[in-house]
């Protein structure tokens, strides 16, 4: 058991003695592996990245953010988009929409090499845009677009697009809502505008008939009335004439408040249904962008991918400890079989 413990039992000092008796072979695997590397690292194709950064904005509804009382405002146009808008933006960027959009204005499947003929091609196209094109939230809830490509304008071009892709995709979903939105406000604004017409023509044939304005016409008619009869006036055709219309009050008098009352509570509906229609109105026919743009990509002067020296150190150093590893199992084979 001693003879065994000894074999596996290494002291700084055998690792230093270990080194230096294997010291060339060690150094020509190590070199030799890191020429091997670095060769093969120029048979990968370059890659350059390049960056977008943005922050979505706050606004869903302009009409409700630039026409409403400021105290009552639940967003600011200038405001930068917290977690919930970045969130958001993330979604809107990994949508069908988006990607349909990206392959289609950057001819992704002839530029990435793929047979649209050949064994699933989206498949491939879908994998190829994964490992290419990345959306990452930041720490500071700013929206990251990288995007990695064998070009560098292209690369530039491609981060850029899809930035403008967001804004034109989330600004169409909007207007989808706000149209829909829109036709059923105006429905509502148009048939209230058709009560209000009615109620006013009512009022209109009750003002043919003399009946203007009861409270007024009836405190009138009485105090007339009351005056004939104190003064004793024998004019009887007067009196039968205020007697008249004080009839055609009664008889029209509670048709007319109706009337009346009902047309001051659909005014201020209306009123508020002609508020919602303006605002709705903006949202279909007024745009403004969906995102602050901080940094805009430009074409890379230098590749991303692949980074030789790191290639280049990580075979060296595998090559190395591999190697170690290898002749430590030798030596211990040798010592054991000596044993025997």
């Amino acid at each position: 058991m001693k003879t065994e413990e000894n074999f596996i039992d290494f002291t700084f000092t055998d690792i230093l003695s270990f080194l230096f008796r294997w010291r060339k072979h060690l150094l020509i695997i190590t070199l030799a592996s890191g020429i091997i590397a670095g060769a093969a690292s120029y048979l990968i194709t370059p890659m350059y990245e390049a960056e977008v950064v943005f922050y979505p904005t706050t606004i869903n509804s302009i009409g409700n953010a630039m026409f409403t009382d400021l105290n009552k405002r639940e967003a600011d146009v200038l405001a930068f988009g917290e977690e919930e808008e970045a969130e958001n933006a993330l979604q809107v960027l990994k949508s069908d929409r988006v990607t349909q959009r990206i392959i289609q204005n950057f001819d992704l499947m002839n530029h990435y090499d793929i047979d649209p003929n050949g064994p699933y091609p989206y498949t491939k196209l879908s994998r190829k845009m994964k490992k290419n094109i990345n959306f990452n939230r930041t720490r500071y809830l700013s929206i990251s677009i990288t995007v990695l490509d064998k070009d560098p304008q292209m690369a530039a071009n491609i981060a850029n697009g899809i930035g403008a892709i967001y804004d034109t995709v989330k600004t169409e979903i909007q207007k989808q809502v706000a149209m829909d939105a829109f036709k059923i406000v105006e429905e509502e604004y148009q048939n209230k505008e058709k009560e209000v017409w009615d109620l006013k023509m009512g009022l209109q044939e009750l003002g043919k008939k003399g009946i203007l304005d009861i409270e007024k016409q009836a405190q009138s008619i009485s105090e007339s009335l009351y005056a004939l009869k104190a003064s004793n006036n024998s004019n009887q055709a007067k009196v039968r004439e205020l007697e008249a219309e004080k009839d055609t009050l009664a008889k029209y008098g509670s048709e007319y408040t109706n009337l009346y009352e009902t047309l001051i509570l659909e005014l201020e509906e209306l009123s508020m249904l002609r508020k919602r229609y303006k605002k709705a109105k903006v949202d279909v026919e007024k745009t403004i962008p969906q995102k602050f743009i901080l940094t805009n990509a430009g074409p890379p002067e230098q590749k991303a991918k692949p980074l030789r020296k790191l290639i280049v150190a990580f075979a060296m150093l595998g090559a190395f400890f591999m190697a170690a590893l290898v002749l430590v199992i030798l030596e211990q084979r040798k010592k054991f079989t000596a044993a025997k």
